[in-house]
């Protein structure tokens, strides 16, 4: 088997890359088994920090050649991809400046004479990445959970091997010894083997709700920690209360960033059934009038095509089933008649729970519009999904606003401003979103053994 690195614009192979057999990832995953008491005990924190905001310039440095790769293997608009470079550098700088305070003893007043919580790396840590952000989903586990001092082995997404790649030689670049992070040029099928591995002590994974029941049933049954950022189906409820012209502009954001391929991204918008139809002409128009196919790589370009063509066509039917059911297409709902998987931006209104566009994730550019009678009603249509990620809520009325967002199923809920990852904060889901935390000092801990000190004179 290999792995094939694809242009969703045109179609193009760029590139071919053979998986390794098993006696090369063995032979890696031992190496990296070997490296991890040099790296937790005999690399101080200071020096692990040092390192990582080397890596932050590496991907200043390069940040041209590194979006670039992202905009080929999987049609990132290049400006979302340079972002992308952007943010991934800002997460290395955020933990090389707060793992010391992070990490530090936590004193805890008992009778005893000391007592106090102290944070210890677990070991190799197996990270499975996917390709929608193929930079940042890798930096935002792997930044907390090499400066704890844990060991990486990362298997990426098959169609994005480029850029796998590229996050190697980063490190390479920014002084990290070998097998402290060390890209796994693997398929799907060996990800087992490398769970079940001895020196591996835990995995971290971002995909989809099916790869997350394999990973965690696997990861059981050896008794390992994991966690999971699955799917999401985001709630953008839309108040009568809410600044019109502001609203509609983040929900184009929202709904339609990197086409639409975001677990996190607004899918379903929740609006009061006073302003639904307003809100259904100006978000048509909106949506009609900025989305312009093109280049990828071109800045110009507002309408980029989805990373796969099989990912277009799932989508696609997806929404005709939806409409075989009794939704209706506002716009879009087909591939543009172009080279590329280019997929039109669409709006579903009449949609109801029997719908492949109600109850399933809509991963691209694909919005749904449900009508709320007021805002309980609205809140239970948005705890009303098996996934719970993200969601946000748009009004004037704050204090209701907190109210809902309190009452939202959810890691996290926004309001007035879109849903977002930031290190600040911790980033995670509830329900088939999965379970765990990455970002903030709750993500680099989840890969810490958290351990309770008692001394007694």
């Amino acid at each position: 088997m290999s792995m094939l690195s694809i242009n969703p614009a045109n179609g193009e192979l760029l590139n071919e890359f053979d998986n390794w057999d098993n006696d090369t990832l063995q032979e890696v995953l031992k190496q990296a088994g070997f490296m991890f008491p040099e790296w937790s005990k005999e690399t101080p924190l200071a020096d692990r920090c040092t390192l990582l905001k080397r890596v932050a310039g590496v991907l200043r440095d390069d940040e041209d050649l590194l979006a670039e790769l992202i905009t080929l293997e999987m049609g990132k608009p290049i400006n979302q991809a340079k972002a992308e470079i952007e943010k991934c550098a800002m997460v290395c700088e955020f933990y090389a400046e707060h793992a010391e305070a992070y990490l530090a003893d936590e004193m805890v007043e008992t009778e005893a004479y000391k007592s106090f919580v102290s944070f210890h790396p677990l070991g190799v840590v197996l990270g499975v990445m996917p390709w929608n952000f193929p930079f940042w989903q890798v930096f935002r586990f792997v930044a907390p959970t090499l400066v704890s001092g844990n060991v990486v082995v990362l298997k990426h997404a098959s169609n994005v091997p480029q850029c796998a790649l590229a996050i190697e030689e980063v490190f390479r670049k920014a002084g990290f010894p070998d097998f402290v992070y060390t890209n796994l040029m693997i398929s799907a099928v060996q990800v087992e083997s490398v769970i079940r591995h001895p020196a591996v002590k835990a995995v971290s994974l971002t995909g989809s709700e099916a790869a997350g029941r394999k990973v965690a049933s696997v990861a059981g049954s050896e008794l390992k920690k994991c966690v999971l950022e699955l799917g999401g189906s985001d709630p953008f409820i839309v108040s009568e209360t809410a600044d019109m012209p502001r609203t509609i502009e983040n929900a184009v954001i929202g709904r339609f960033q990197n086409m639409g391929q975001s677990c996190i991204a607004a899918k379903r918008f929740i609006v009061d059934q006073t302003i639904a139809d307003d809100f259904t002409e100006a978000f048509k128009q909106a949506v009609e009038s900025y989305f312009k196919p093109g280049d990828p790589l071109d800045p110009e370009t507002t309408l980029a095509p989805m990373a796969r063509q099989d990912l277009l066509e799932e989508l696609h039917e997806q929404v005709m089933k939806s409409v075989e059911l009794g939704a209706k297409i506002v716009t879009g709902g087909y591939q543009l008649d172009r080279p590329g998987s280019y997929y039109a931006p669409t709006i579903l209104t009449d949609v109801t729970s029997n719908m492949p566009a109600y109850n399933e994730e809509l991963f691209g550019p694909v919005a749904t519009i449900l009508k709320a009678s007021e805002p309980a009603h609205a809140l239970g249509l948005a705890n009303g999904s098996r996934f719970g990620l993200a969601g946000s809520i748009w009004t004037n009325d704050l204090a209701t606003a907190e109210t809902m967002a309190r009452g939202m199923q959810s890691g996290a809920c926004f309001v007035n401003h879109i849903s977002f990852s930031d290190p600040r904060m911790p980033f995670g889901g509830v329900k088939d979103s999965g379970y765990g935390r990455e970002l903030s000092y709750y993500g680099l801990r989840e890969f810490c053994n958290i351990k309770s000190i008692w001394i007694d004179k």
